[in-house]
């Protein structure tokens, strides 16, 4: 029972040891920190940010992200030095580039094309069905020549 009792003590402290405990100089560092580490996405957890991912990279850059701070660097150079090492995909906000006005663009010239291929197809099928109308229209007026002659 002695046993039980123990392991029921020990337990809560283990879940304790778990968490990364963050010492701070000052308070403003502890709150440029708090707010960057929930701006910055984790490169493996696709949508996370590195305050709610557990992977390792995002264990990396959180460390990083103190580390920088306590070397005296301001948030932009923080997020500067993230979007160097991982890409712009680190920031939730990426800048425009070349690259994501294609992104947002791609899908509009995709839907113009569409209509553009579905327009010819209308009018050269508009086209088709109209020349075989006058096509079928010679020929009942030519049948019906021969039936007028033929009465005759």
């Amino acid at each position: 029972m002695k046993k039980w009792f123990a392991l029921l003590l020990i337990l809560p402290t283990l879940s304790i040891a778990s968490q990364q405990i963050q010492q701070f100089d000052n308070i403003q560092q502890e709150s440029d920190y708090r707010a960057l580490i929930q701006e910055l996405r984790c490169p493996q957890c696709q949508n996370n940010n590195i305050a709610d991912s557990n992977a390792t990279i995002a264990t990396d850059m959180r460390n990083k992200t103190l580390e920088l701070l306590k070397q005296g660097k301001s948030k932009d150079e923080v997020v500067n030095y993230m979007v160097e090492r991982y890409g712009n995909f680190v920031t939730y906000d990426p800048p425009i580039t070349p690259a994501t006005i294609m992104l947002w663009l791609m899908p509009i010239l995709l839907i113009l094309i569409g209509f553009g291929i579905m327009l010819k197809r209308k009018k050269s099928n508009i086209q088709a069905v109209g020349s075989d109308k006058s096509l079928a229209k010679n020929l009942d007026q030519e049948r019906l020549k021969q039936i007028l002659n033929d009465k005759e």
